[in-house]
């Protein structure tokens, strides 16, 4: 090399220390987004089906593509985050709070991108002796995605300290059993094995309520008070701040799914169906869309009151002053709580 050239090198090296300009880093080229199980993810399932990230990611001049994984349980999710196995995690308010609150500070902080929707989860018995929580023993098995920190988990530790009164939370930690909801519904409505209890979702909880002796004893809009966020998405400050086309047209893209839900929701239902290939009817799903309680939207409502628990029992060591302490603030100006 010429020593004009080395000498023009190191020039344009101390330009850039001194001025602080670096060169742009390449966005990723394939974004890698986990969803989990049940009607809460259909907004994602209509950005896969309709190629909505794709659509504006070439919009913003990206040559991007996403790819969508099914993950069981928020811990599994939050695993693949951190090991950059995926860049947009999916599931329930308590382990991305969990997850918010331990990576809070770090080069790993993570922040919810938006609320996916709401809906109430269902805690059934298939065992005739059981009328409320009050009546679990011992022998009785609970399955749900994640123990401890899953949102039934949290669900149930808030209706057992109400039942029982504050130091009561834990009761029936011991109870729980991991499980992915298809195959804990199958458990319960086989009739035989351990699990005689499922902390369900839709639409796995109105499939089993169809079957004779299967019947609810919690539900979380009781235990919170009314409609509550039940489902986000999240991602790490880095990828944020590093892929910001990237980011953006995932965001845009997920609105537009959201839209698309609420003006056709039997192309939602098929669409639900044809991805997922679970049994149940286009009529069931659509059904389901079509429930009052049942909300697709981008706005956190009452996650808070789950979060303050976390904080006050332990789960987590510090309590955002606010819902959008937790959000990165693309969508500050909704009206969450």
């Amino acid at each position: 090399m010429k020593c004009k050239t080395i000498a023009a090198l190191f020039v344009v090296g101390i330009a850039v220390l001194l001025t602080g300009i670096r060169p742009a880093a390449a966005e990723v080229s394939e974004l890698k987004v986990a969803r989990q199980f049940g009607i809460s993810f259909l907004p994602l399932m209509v950005m896969q089906d309709k190629k909505l990230f794709e659509k504006h990611a070439k919009a913003a001049g990206l040559d991007s593509t996403a790819t969508y994984m099914q993950i069981s349980g928020g811990t599994s999710v939050n695993d693949a985050l951190l090991s950059n196995s995926i860049q947009i995690a999916s599931g329930g308010v308590p382990p991305f709070a969990v997850f918010w609150a331990r990576t809070r500070g770090t080069a790993n902080e993570v922040k919810a991108i938006t609320a996916k929707n709401c809906a109430p989860i269902m805690l059934l018995t298939r065992e005739p002796r059981i009328k409320s929580i009050r009546d679990f023993t011992e022998k009785d098995k609970i399955a749900m995605p994640a123990t401890k920190v899953s949102g039934q988990a949290i669900i149930l530790q808030m209706g057992t300290q109400k039942e029982f009164g504050k130091g009561a939370e834990f009761k029936y930690d011991n109870l729980q059993v991991a499980m992915p909801t298809p195959d804990a519904t199958a458990a319960l409505l086989s009739g035989a094995g351990e699990i005689n209890n499922h902390f369900s979702e839709a639409p796995f909880q109105y499939q089993e309520l169809k079957k004779p002796g299967v019947r609810s004893i919690l539900k979380s809009y009781n235990v919170l008070g009314g409609k509550t966020t039940y489902n986000l998405v999240w991602t790490t400050t880095r990828f944020h701040d590093e892929n910001p086309k990237t980011y953006q047209a995932f965001l845009a893209g997920f609105n537009e799914a959201i839209q698309e839900i609420h003006k056709d929701r039997k192309a939602a239902a098929e669409i639900y169906v044809r991805i997922t290939r679970e049994k149940i009817s286009v009529e069931d799903v659509l059904e389901l869309i079509n429930d009052p309680e049942i909300e697709f939207t981008m706005t956190p409502r009452n996650m808070m009151k789950i979060v303050g628990f976390m904080a006050e029992v332990g789960h987590i060591k510090v309590r955002p002053q606010s819902w959008k302490d937790m959000f990165f603030p693309e969508v500050h100006n909704l009206p969450g709580s």
